[in-house]
C-alpha cells in the first residue's frame, strides 16, 4: 500500500484525515478562516475541514506550529501540489492566491487583472484585517477594559478610513476589481466582522452605502453561505 501523501505531516496526525486525497483545511470561523473555505467552496475544489480552536492547546501545538509556525489559522496541505508533490500552506492571503493559481478561476482574465486582485488581497491583509482586528480587540474583547481612549479611538478612525477608501472605489461595481474574485473573498469577511465586533455604529457603517450594498451581494452568495459554517464553531458532541 502506497504511503499517506500527508505521512510527513505532523498536523495530519493530530487532525486525521477522512480522505488523503483531498486538500485538507485546518481552519476556525473568523474573518480569517472563512477566506479559504469560502474559497475552496466557490471553486468546487474536494477538500476536508478540520476544525482547529484558537486556544493554544490547538494552535500552539507542535502538530500545528510544524505546518504554520505564526501558530495561527488558517493552513491548509494541499496532497496534490505542484508537481504533484503535497504542499503545506499558511496566511489566508497565500493560500487564496495559491487556489486561485490552482484552478485559474477568481484570478481575473489576464496579467493585469491578476496584479490589481493581488493588490487588493494584499491591501486586505496589509489594512482592513489587521486595522479591523484591533478594533475588534479594543471594543469587544480584553482591550475595552483599557481606560486610555486613544487606542480605540485610533482603530475607529482607521477603520473609518478604510470604509471611505472601499467605498469610493466601489462606485459603480458590483466587485473590487472587475468580475468577482479572491479580492472579494479577503475582502468582505473582515466587512461582516464588524457587526460581530459590534462596531458599524462606531465606524458609521450606514453612511457607505456602496460598501454596504457589496457586502448584501457577497453574502447572497450560495458558496459564501456554505463557507461562512466551515468549520462549525462548536465541536459536533458540544
Amino acid at each position: 500500500m502506497p504511503a499517506s501523501p500527508l505521512a510527513d505531516f505532523p498536523v495530519a496526525h493530530r487532525w486525521p484525515a477522512t480522505d488523503p486525497s483531498v486538500i485538507q483545511l485546518y481552519s476556525f470561523p473568523t474573518p480569517n478562516g472563512v477566506k479559504v473555505s469560502i474559497a475552496l467552496e466557490e471553486l468546487g475544489l474536494p477538500y476536508e475541514a478540520h476544525r482547529v480552536t484558537l486556544d493554544d492547546a490547538d494552535v500552539k501545538s507542535d502538530a500545528f506550529v510544524s505546518l504554520n509556525p505564526n501558530g495561527k489559522i488558517p493552513a491548509i496541505v494541499d496532497p496534490d501540489g505542484p508537481g504533484g508533490q503535497p504542499l503545506g500552506l499558511a496566511e489566508s492571503g497565500a493560500i487564496l492566491l495559491y487556489l486561485a493559481e490552482k484552478t485559474g478561476r477568481l484570478i481575473g482574465e489576464g496579467a493585469a487583472d491578476r496584479h490589481r486582485i493581488t493588490q487588493w488581497v494584499m491591501f486586505q491583509m496589509g489594512h482592513v484585517g489587521p486595522m479591523f482586528g484591533q478594533l475588534g480587540f479594543f471594543v469587544k474583547f480584553k482591550g475595552a477594559e483599557v481606560q486610555d481612549p486613544i487606542p480605540r479611538e485610533r482603530y475607529i478612525g482607521e477603520a473609518k478610513r478604510i470604509l471611505g477608501i472601499l467605498e469610493a472605489e466601489l462606485e459603480g461595481r458590483e466587485w473590487i476589481v472587475g468580475d468577482y474574485s479572491i479580492a472579494d473573498i479577503a475582502i468582505a469577511p473582515w466587512l461582516r466582522g464588524l457587526d460581530f465586533y459590534g462596531a458599524r455604529e462606531l465606524v458609521c457603517w450606514a453612511d457607505h452605502p456602496n460598501v454596504v450594498a457589496y457586502l448584501d451581494r457577497f453574502l447572497a452568495r450560495p458558496a459564501v453561505q456554505a463557507g461562512l459554517a466551515v468549520p462549525p464553531r462548536e465541536a459536533p458532541d458540544a
